[in-house]
């Protein structure tokens, strides 16, 4: 019989009634965070593609050397969750990512382009380990069977974030750059003091998040206490197409999202002549995502994820055709839509792919995050295909990504131990 707890609470061995709300109200805070340095990116790539003089697979860099780090970090960082604990692995990681934000301002000292990829590296770095730490602590705060509701709904504060970015970047990036008296050294400084206060606002965090007493959880549910799991997460299916869908996601979504501000512009849609015009645009894009997480934290109480999932990729596909068909705000506006279809899409994958894995658990999201790497590989694939044959021609690269998520979500979710 199905349970009567609400959301975020679970009954503990002895039957007693456990509510994790404070809890997930706490994590929050760190969805919007990483969401907010996240999709900083898409303002940095045209700033920095100017100042540097940059052809777009260049540009893509700063999401290669962005996502690439959580290839590098993602296993170490299950190791080291596993260790210390969920709580102390965001601690560490809200640290390492502040560090990373303070690098922007010899980066920009110093008009090095390298330099500020490897800023980006370290900041990203503590990302991923918020990510491992965050993630699957967010699945064991509640009933198993409501995970995907409830990582949907925190995830919904991480587009928040990335909503909220862009306007922030405009105005205190592209719009401080956009004199036509600047240097090229001064356009970089204007990178400086943003990121300060965001290594200012991670620190806050970091003590908070050292000084809260959230619940102790261990990885192992009573419903997954098995002394038949044995192994490792590689040996599901499902976690490693889980992976793949992973991988092709966030590919797809950082793609998009890194072209949107260079789109508009050949486009020449009225009234975007500028880049700080054109890149608040990239709102309704994250913020299409935001929406859609609130209203999925709702309805996949009731609708089967796989299916959900599927649904999703394949609407995101037919407007993307639309945009590489049309042009104007025809084009513009169905591709800020596929923000609304991307919604679902990473909570989704992620609850189906560590479904019954047990005391695996860590492992599987250290693998997941690990392919997190698709951000990094295919915008730069999508680089070197619209500095060959334009923008608007490279979306078909996405199309192949949503393609794949819609088998995972019919056939490729359903757990399986080989």
């Amino acid at each position: 019989m199905a349970s009567s707890l609400p959301t975020g609470s679970v009954q503990s061995n002895n039957g007693v009634n456990v509510d994790y709300r404070f809890a997930l109200t706490s994590l929050t805070s760190l969805f919007f965070m990483w969401g907010f340095i996240t999709c900083l990116n898409d303002i940095l790539i045209p700033h920095l593609k100017g100042i540097f003089d940059l052809s777009y697979a260049q540009a893509m860099l700063v999401q290669f050397c962005f996502f690439g780090a959580y290839f590098i970090v993602s296993l170490p960082a299950g190791s080291l969750v596993k260790k210390v604990g969920f709580q102390r692995g965001i601690v560490t990681g809200l640290i390492i990512a502040a560090v990373g934000c303070l690098l922007f301002y010899p980066a920009a000292s110093m008009h090095s382009y390298p330099v500020f990829l490897f800023a980006l590296f370290v900041l990203a770095s503590g990302i991923t380990i918020l990510q491992v730490s965050a993630n699957p602590y967010v699945s064991c705060l509640g009933r198993p069977e409501t995970a995907s509701s409830r990582l949907t709904l925190t995830q919904a504060f991480n587009s928040l974030g990335t909503t909220v970015a862009p306007f922030f970047g405009a105005y205190l990036i592209l719009n401080e750059a956009a004199g036509a008296m600047a240097t090229a050294q001064e356009k970089a400084a204007a990178v400086q003091m943003p990121y300060v206060m965001l290594a200012a606002m991670l620190l806050v965090l970091a003590a908070i998040f050292a000084w809260l007493k959230l619940p102790h959880i261990e990885e192992q549910q009573a419903h997954e206490k098995t002394s038949k799991q044995v192994g490792s997460a590689w040996g599901y299916s499902h976690l490693v197409l889980g992976a793949v869908g992973i991988f092709v996601y966030v590919g797809a979504e950082v793609a998009i999202g890194s072209f949107l501000v260079n789109y508009f512009h050949e486009l020449n849609i009225e009234g975007l002549e500028t880049e700080a015009a054109a890149a608040k645009y990239i709102a309704y894009y994250w913020g299409g995502a935001m929406v859609g997480r609130f209203i999925g934290g709702l309805a996949m109480q009731k609708v089967a994820a796989g299916k959900a999932l599927a649904f999703n990729a394949v609407a995101a596909m037919v407007l993307i055709v639309v945009t590489m068909m049309t042009e104007g705000n025809v084009a513009m506006w169905s591709i800020l839509l596929v923000g609304l279809c991307n919604s679902i899409m990473f909570p989704t994958i992620f609850s189906l792919a560590v479904t019954g894995l047990g005391r695996h658990t860590s492992q599987g999201s250290g693998i997941l995050c690990l392919a997190i790497v698709g951000g990094a590989i295919v915008p730069v694939i999508q680089g070197f295909l619209a500095d060959s044959m334009g923008v608007q021609m490279s979306f078909f690269l996405p199309i192949i990504c949503y393609a794949f998520i819609a088998y995972y979500g019919l056939k490729g979710s359903v757990p399986k131990h080989v």
